[in-house]
Formats: structure tokens, C-alpha cells, sequence
């Protein structure tokens, strides 16, 4: 594509440590703490002084109400001024990816010169198994099926897509053990070395079991149905971390002398039945690529969060989509899956792979959220960072 000055552009994009919740190096560090880390290590590597941040957008899904107070707190206390803003947004899985693009749209519009899409969890602190029922009007939801499977269990989704599409058990748990094997391999290497800002001594990702195959994860019994599929091995793990992505058009980024990272091009998403919520990609991918006038063939890296087995696995092979073009590094099933933190998380990692290749131009990030939608983003890198 034409690089134009209104262009918006990415020139940090740092996470920490992806850590299993309750059992991991992060179990006891407060989401506030998570957040803190990786908006001084944006301040840190970038030397945008904090002043500079007109806003920042965190997603975050578990922490209650309260918990917005910690997230403006966690940004003062990192640099980042009382004169500077601070919202929350809630999209699910897909809450980190949505607040990257409050803050692109916010720079498109002119209405942001410099901000931050970030996304913090601690699945530790808050476990899913502790939220409060909803409240709802029972009378009405109770009589529409489809809005009362806004309320099923993210599993029983799982399975319903095992149903729906004739999916095999031996090929989730091998999707899953190549998941691990390939975040092994990039960890042993050293490839989201420049992506992770330690928390304290914690420097690595810890959820990685390189040394499982598919016959050591077909041993494990199905949680959600005695019949079903879905495994805790072929499922995403819970997890504590957190991701920011530093936003600013690309004029401001010449102005300061910054290497751009990528170039933002485009984000949609698309509503799915709440029933079978783990298609989204398959439905928001397309719609994406069509926005921004590009097709499947051009992607040179995918991003799908692996929520499932069944589910990305389904969505793959439904998009037809090159398999060694398909998170390359592993994802969620061997990395884990702070919701909130996840989409942010993601472009962190894309960008470094799409920089590592080369020759790489286009990647895409996508994920299923829950209560049945999808979404995408397509983003840009350009040769030797350049301006």
C-alpha cells in the first residue's frame, strides 16, 4: 500500500511474560503491576516522554469496576501523567485488539496525536469460576434461545463446533501438541526475546510444555461432555499478562525520529450465533481482507487465537489458509489466553515475526469472541522499518 504522512503507525508493541494463572511466576502480581511494566517499557524504549500520551484504551474482561481505578493508577505511577486519559473497553477475547483500534481510529480522526492500545488480565486474581450471575430480565432472555446462549459455557461452544462440523479428536490434540512444539522452538530461540518486558525477575513465558505429543494429550479426559472432545490439553490455558502498542501517525513518528514497527490498515468485526462463538475468524477475516482490499493469498502471517483446538483448527481449514503461514511461534493453546491481554499481545508478536522475515508485508490478527462474534485487524510492516 501507499505510505502516506496521515498513516497510522506502530512504533512499540511490548508484552510480559505470558504466565499460567494461579500456578505461575505472575500468580501473585496484581493486573495494576502488569499494566505498569509494559507502559514503562513503551516510555523505556521509545523515550516518548509520558506527557505525550493524549490517551490510553486498556482492554480488560475479569477485574470489576473498581478495577478501573487500578488500571489509572498503574498508568500514573509508570510515567504517564494525571493530564493524560484513560479508558477501559470489554470486547472479551477480543478486548485487547478493540482497544488498539479505539486508539488508531482516535489518531485517523485527528482526535489523538500519540496514544496506547493496550490490554492487562490476571486470570489469578480474578478466575472465571468467581464471577457474579448476571442480571438480566429473565422473562424475556428465558424465551429466546439464542440469547440464552449467550450464557453457555466457552467449552460447551467448543464442542458444539465438534458437532456441528464432524471434527476428530486426534486432530485437536495434534493441533494443540504442534502449538507447543512451535512456541518451544521460538522460546529456545530466542524470538519473543524483544517482544517480552521481564516483570521482576520473570522473564519467560511459562506455559509451554515443548515435550508433548499428541499421544501424551489423548490421555486426557474431555471436561465439558463425557462424550465430547474438548480437552484442558487442546483448550487455551488461563493466564496473567499484559500487552501496549504505542500509536501516532506517521508525520508525528518522522517528527520524532521513531522506526516505525507497522502500519495499522484495518479492523472489523462481524457477529456469529453465541452457539458456535468460535467461528468468528472465519466470518471476520474475510470481512477484513474485503475492507482493505486485500485477499487470503496476500497474508504472509496469520494470528489466530487459539481458543480451541476445534474451533481454530475449524476456521483454518474453512479459509483455506496455508498452514506454515498460521501461528508460526504457537498461540494460545501453549502460550495462554489472558483475555483482556490477548489481541494486544498478538500484535507484539506478529510484528516481530512479519520484521524477521523480511520479504513478510501483510499479517493478520483474529480471535472468536465470546457470546458469538469475531475479529480481525490487518497490519503492515515495511522494508528495514522504515520511515
Amino acid at each position: 500500500m501507499i505510505s502516506k504522512d496521515d498513516d497510522v503507525v506502530i512504533v512499540s508493541a511490548l508484552r510480559t511474560p505470558m504466565c499460567r494463572s494461579r500456578k505461575g511466576a505472575l500468580a501473585e502480581v496484581p493486573a495494576s503491576t502488569l499494566l505498569q511494566t509494559v507502559l514503562e517499557g513503551i516510555l523505556r524504549q521509545t523515550r516518548v516522554p509520558g506527557a505525550d500520551i493524549e490517551d490510553i484504551c486498556v482492554g480488560n474482561v475479569l477485574m470489576p469496576p473498581s478495577g478501573f481505578a487500578a488500571m489509572r493508577m498503574a498508568q500514573i505511577v509508570s510515567g504517564i501523567p494525571d493530564t493524560t486519559s484513560l479508558q477501559v473497553v470489554n470486547r472479551q477475547c477480543a478486548s485487547g485488539l478493540q482497544a488498539c483500534a479505539a486508539i488508531a481510529n482516535s489518531v485517523a480522526l485527528e482526535e489523538t496525536k500519540i496514544g496506547i492500545g493496550a490490554g492487562v488480565e490476571s486470570m489469578s486474581f480474578h478466575p472465571m469460576n468467581k464471577l457474579k450471575p448476571i442480571d438480566v430480565d429473565w422473562n424475556s432472555a428465558w424465551q429466546n434461545k439464542t440469547a440464552m446462549d449467550c450464557l453457555l459455557p466457552m467449552g460447551v461452544t467448543s464442542e458444539n463446533v465438534v458437532k456441528k462440523y464432524g471434527l476428530k479428536r486426534h486432530v485437536l490434540d495434534e493441533f494443540a501438541a504442534l502449538s507447543h512444539q512451535k512456541a518451544g522452538a521460538a522460546q529456545a530461540s530466542g524470538k519473543f526475546d524483544k517482544e517480552i518486558v521481564p516483570v521482576g525477575t520473570v522473564r519467560q513465558d511459562d506455559g509451554i510444555r515443548p515435550s508433548t505429543t499428541r499421544a501424551i494429550l489423548s490421555m486426557l479426559k474431555p471436561v465439558f461432555s463425557q462424550q465430547g472432545l474438548t480437552t484442558a490439553g487442546n483448550s487455551s490455558q488461563t493466564t496473567d499478562g499484559a500487552a501496549a502498542v504505542l500509536f501516532m501517525t506517521r508525520a508525528e513518528a518522522k517528527r520524532r525520529n521513531l522506526s516505525i514497527l507497522g502500519v495499522w490498515r484495518g479492523y472489523c468485526t462481524a457477529g456469529v450465533p453465541p452457539s458456535i462463538m468460535g467461528i468468528g475468524p472465519a466470518i471476520a477475516i474475510p470481512k477484513v481482507l474485503d475492507q482493505v482490499g486485500l485477499t487470503v493469498s496476500d497474508i504472509d502471517v496469520f494470528e489466530i487465537n487459539e481458543a480451541f483446538a476445534s474451533q481454530a483448527s475449524w476456521c483454518i481449514d474453512e479459509l483455506g489458509l496455508d498452514k506454515s503461514k498460521v501461528n508460526p511461534n504457537g498461540g494460545a493453546i501453549a502460550l495462554g489466553h489472558p483475555l483482556g491481554c490477548t489481541g494486544a499481545r498478538m500484535v507484539a508478536t506478529l510484528l516481530q515475526e512479519l520484521k524477521r522475515r523480511r520479504t513478510a508485508r501483510y499479517g493478520v490478527i483474529s480471535m472468536c469472541v465470546g457470546s458469538g462474534m469475531g475479529a480481525a485487524a490487518v497490519l503492515e510492516v515495511e522494508p528495514q522499518s522504515s520511515l
